[in-house]
């Protein structure tokens, strides 16, 4: 018997849809169920390409649906705008306007890369309205973070899995091996302060069925919670300035802020040494200045009692351990102030240590009883060799345990990553992005943003490498996400108005936890981000100036 389930093709626009041709109708059989893919119907087109079947090897290769792998440019859907676009030009002037000056007047800002002025902000690039994102998918990303916080606490507090997950990419990557080597050194010492605060967001793009894939999990320098918390009320203000007040509800209310503050401060109490401060470690010049105040404002405002400095690493070089290993950031003649808790905004990067000094700091750092977050083991845990490492079931059930359901959810976020070291899997790995390299990432040990290699520059990038080298990276299959439409807002992009262009969403989560090894005391989903690129853009950090700041608006 052959079971049919038809679902209807949307249109991505107000307008009445053109006669729809299809050239061919592909049925493909996936456990034995067979699904007749037509791809999303856009009016602009006369005539719809469909994607290729793909062949019995790709079928085997996938984490998810047929559909995660049919994905192509040509027949990617689109998701329809929360309103009607384009606008009426008049309309359109006089809501970018004061879309721009809400957002500078409530901190959606940062400093000009390009500029630098440290007394002038401009406003953060950000998207006119909510982009689209399947409901059931954000929720589902939300109720799992409580498990990848614990999943990554796990790991954090494995040094053999750490260790032994990054001893070829320490070799080559000189970095990581900075990282690894502080991380030994505290090992043999014995860990100072076993209890560890991370605050982490999970990143994710809807793949071509909609469904989730994790792009990466962020262990250090986690950022947009604070702007992020006044993109949604900027966004109701435009809609309700628009007269979509009715648009108002599939809004999810975000308290990124509020939540990851909140998580600092109880780090801070369980130290009970009322004193001590909450050090932020940020960089030498500071861009994304809004959204690391909006932290410190928030903390001062709401837990008046609890003092926040702020110091880079090189600052921090006359820092000096107490007789318990408390953590002193002045000398006695300037008080002995204390640290008790500390937020890394720096040392994600090669960048931030000008030296052996900023690296001793950072050791410094991780030698006294202060709290981190994160903790050297923590920041380990979030590069990308330990994430493909967890993407194999048998790693993951070594530290989530025979619970089925928790490996199955954790698994279905996972798109296919793969290792680069130099033995037959990597020699697969290097063979399948060769084949087809559009289909493919390669990824770094970096943080930042700007650092993958994709599609047509990977063979290149790959025969520049040595066996060695290729080892400091990892190979992760290309998610498609569907596009939306919309209105890119960007300081200095002149005075013409804005026309829609075609945008690719991606959603972060933040999770906060704190414990020790063996004990978790704290473990909470505290909110989420979106972070919006053009469909042309690979890379779309906003700190990177690649992408914009925007929140979902919630569709079934």
């Amino acid at each position: 018997q052959l079971q049919l389930d038809i679902r209807p093709v949307t249109t991505n626009s107000e307008r009445s849809p053109q006669p729809l041709v299809l050239n061919k109708l592909h049925a493909v059989r996936w456990c034995n169920v067979f699904y007749f893919c037509i791809p999303e119907f856009s009016p602009a087109q006369s005539q719809v390409k469909l994607p290729s079947t793909p062949n019995e090897a790709e079928l085997q290769q996938s984490n998810g649906s047929p559909a995660s792998k049919m994905a192509s440019s040509s027949s990617t859907p689109t998701l329809k705008s929360c309103i009607p676009l384009p606008l009426d030009e008049a309309q359109l002037i006089d809501v970018v306007e004061k879309a721009k000056d809400w957002a500078l007047m409530h901190g959606a800002a940062m400093r000009s890369k390009q500029n630098f002025n440290p007394d002038a902000l401009q406003f953060a690039p950000f998207i006119l309205t909510p982009s689209s994102f399947p409901r059931a998918e954000f929720q589902k990303a939300v109720r799992l973070q409580p498990v990848l916080n614990e999943l990554i606490h796990a790991v954090a507090h494995d040094s053999q899995f750490l260790l032994e997950t990054l001893k070829s990419t320490e070799k080559v990557d000189e970095f990581t091996r900075g990282l690894v080597d502080i991380f030994r050194t505290v090992l043999s010492e014995g860990i100072a302060q076993t209890l560890t605060l991370a605050l982490l967001r999970s990143d994710y793009l809807p793949n071509f069925s909609d469904a989730i894939k994790q792009v990466e999990i962020n262990t250090i320098a986690s950022s947009f919670g604070g702007i992020s918390t006044n993109i949604t009320p900027m966004h109701s203000y435009i809609l309700m300035e628009l007269g979509h007040q009715d648009k108002l509800s599939n809004l999810p209310e975000n308290g990124a802020l509020s939540g990851l503050c909140d998580a600092m401060v109880e780090a801070w109490k369980l130290q009970n040494r009322p004193a001590a401060a909450i050090l932020f470690v940020v960089e030498d010049r500071t861009y994304n200045i809004c959204d690391q105040r909006f932290h410190e404002f928030y903390i001062r405002e709401t837990y008046p009692y609890v003092p926040v400095v702020r110091r880079t690493l090189t600052q921090l070089t006359s820092a000096r351990l107490g007789p318990s290993k408390e953590l002193l950031l002045d000398s006695e003649e300037q008080g002995g102030r204390e640290a008790s808790v500390v937020y890394y905004r720096a040392g994600y990067e090669p960048g931030h240590y000008h030296g052996p000094q900023e690296w001793a700091a950072r050791l410094l750092i991780e030698r006294s009883v202060a709290i981190k977050c994160p903790s050297i083991q923590y920041h380990l845990a979030g590069t990308k060799k330990v994430q493909q490492a967890l993407a194999k079931p048998d790693v993951l059930r070594r530290f989530v345990g025979s619970d089925e359901a928790k490996i199955e959810a954790i698994c279905d976020i996972f798109t296919g990553l793969y290792s680069l070291d130099r033995d037959e899997e990597g020699d697969e790995a290097v063979r399948l992005a060769l084949q087809d390299p559009e289909r493919y990432v390669l990824k770094p040990q970096r943080e930042g943003g700007g650092n993958n290699v994709y599609g047509a520059d990977i063979p290149d990038a790959l025969a520049g490498m040595t066996g060695e080298e290729r080892s400091a990276w990892i190979l992760m299959e290309r998610i498609f996400p569907p596009l939306s439409t919309g209105y890119m807002i960007r300081p200095d992009a002149g005075t013409a108005p804005p026309v829609p262009v075609q945008l690719v969403s991606e959603l972060g989560i933040f999770g906060a936890i704190i414990g020790s090894k063996d004990t978790i005391l704290y473990n909470k989903q505290v909110g989420h981000m979106l972070r919006t690129k053009l469909s042309t853009a690979n890379e779309g950090g906003v700190a990177a100036g690649l992408g914009a700041l925007d929140s979902p608006y919630l569709i079934d």
